[in-house]
């Protein structure tokens, strides 16, 4: 520190490595050292303060001038209890500061310790109930979709949950718009019910997310029984034995572009080749999306029970699906009938209904993998909790639903939906005959397989089943 010479003042030089200050007494100032001791005679600093005219000074009383001069008195300052604690002027306090004790610094360096892990601690905390708040609400409302899919963009009647704006295409209808938002009177009231069918689906679907730990996510793979008709922008979930081969006829024409003009034209096996319909596994990622959210998707359900038994019916008690028998038949007959002739065992075309059902209900059948897709549930078939359809159809209202479906596609005045032979259909009485020859253990089991299914759709339990 230099101080500038005036009259009555010395010039004070105090070099670098003198760590010297200012104790306070009064008016007057005194050169003490870094401990707060005072510079007395006799004492060496590493290095002195030197003062033109006046030689070595060792130690003296200063008067403060301003901040840059002091005035040195010739006469020695007055004792200074060494005991005092430093109290540094007003005017200096600000731009000197004083530096901390070891056990200041350790304190110091605690609380911002502290201080790291309470941000760290609340940053767990926060994060932590965001994914809390995450899981709560996928718990009440359907599982996450695939890959995100996104709802339909319309309501009726009241706003969708699962509204998305401006999803559709400009200057155009589609059938999507047409069920969410119909333009013809007759169209209203059916979608009053199809509203009706969606809320039950969704609720059914929330319940089960509420006691169900499993998640999943689907893949492309699950996607193979959607079929996609890019023509009027439809996706028909198929499932086997209801009414899926005239659907499949139907998609035929649909997307045909004049190749087809009656379904009943085209014969069934040729309904059921793979190549004639393209499904939605065929597509990108980005396309699959696209298609989920802009596409009317429908299914049509059928009561669960009476669906099996057709299936049993269908596959194992008609001579000419020698393929069900070898593949299927074979095994039910080998692992649940005892004594069973080399004949059954080498074509297994006789399987009885109590051995089919015993076949569904063994662990070792779902260990195997999932079932054939004619007796698998609609749940696992269509993924109705993963993917939100827009309409629900009945095999019980199945001639209405369908032409609904091609009335919302604009095709309802030139295609109708085919009518067959109801007497080769299996009936509710038919079905509780043949449940009445299982044991009551064997269809509690079959009830909880199929069980989603029931409460999904909003069948009932029938009656005839022993379940006490």
């Amino acid at each position: 520190m230099s101080m500038a010479p005036r009259r009555g003042s010395l010039t004070l030089t105090l070099p670098s490595k003198m760590a010297w200050l200012l104790a306070h007494e009064g008016t007057s100032y005194k050169l003490q050292n870094h401990d707060g001791e005072p510079a007395l005679e006799g004492e060496e600093p590493a290095e002195t303060l030197q003062s033109p005219g006046s030689g070595t000074l060792r130690a003296g009383c200063v008067q403060l001038i301003d901040r840059q001069t002091v005035l040195i008195s010739t006469s020695r300052a007055p004792e200074i209890p060494t005991e005092r604690p430093f109290t540094p002027p007003p005017s200096e306090r600000e731009s000197s500061p004083q530096p901390l004790r070891p056990d200041m610094k350790q304190t110091l360096s605690e609380l911002m310790r502290m201080s790291r892990i309470c941000r760290m601690v609340f940053a767990t905390c926060l994060g932590s109930f965001i994914l809390v708040i995450f899981y709560f609400q996928s718990m009440f409302q359907p599982d996450p979709q695939f890959l995100m899919v996104s709802p339909p963009c319309f309501a009726v009647m009241r706003r969708n949950p699962f509204v998305v704006d401006g999803c559709c295409r400009k200057g155009s209808r589609n059938a999507l718009q047409e069920l969410y938002n119909p333009t013809q009177p007759e169209l209203s009231g059916p979608a009053i019910l199809h509203q009706t069918r969606r809320d039950q689906v969704v609720d059914a679907c929330r319940a089960h997310s509420a006691t169900s730990r499993k998640r999943r996510v689907l893949t492309p793979g699950d996607l193979k029984h959607l079929v996609v008709d890019e023509d009027h922008e439809l996706i028909y979930c198929y499932v086997p034995k209801v009414a899926c081969t005239n659907w499949k006829r139907v998609m035929m024409v649909l997307t045909g572009r004049g190749k087809y003009s009656d379904p009943m034209e085209i014969p069934s096996n040729e309904a059921h080749v793979p190549s004639n319909l393209k499904t939605l596994n065929q597509y990108s990622i980005a396309e699959i999306n696209h298609r989920l959210k802009n596409y009317l998707k429908f299914l049509f359900v059928r009561e669960p029970f009476e669906r099996l038994v057709s299936a049993y019916r269908n596959k194992f008690t008609l001579k000419y699906n020698s393929s069900f028998h070898k593949r299927f038949g074979t095994r039910i007959i080998r692992r649940y009938r005892k004594n069973a002739t080399q004949d059954a065992l080498l074509n297994g075309a006789d399987v009885k209904f109590k051995e089919f059902t015993e076949y569904l209900v063994d662990p070792a059948t779902q260990r195997d993998g999932p079932l054939n897709e004619h007796w698998q549930t609609v749940y696992q078939l269509c993924h109705p909790c993963h993917i939100h359809y827009d309409l629900v159809g009945k095999y019980e209202t199945l001639e209405d639903d369908a032409n609904y479906v091609l009335r919302l596609v604009g095709v309802g005045d030139s295609l109708r939906f085919p009518t067959y032979a109801k007497s080769t259909r299996t009936t509710d009485a038919m079905t509780a005959q043949f449940f009445s020859n299982i044991s009551t253990q064997q269809q509690i089991q079959l009830y909880q397989l199929y069980k989603f299914d029931f409460l999904m759709f909003n069948y009932s339990t029938p009656s005839y089943l022993r379940l006490d």
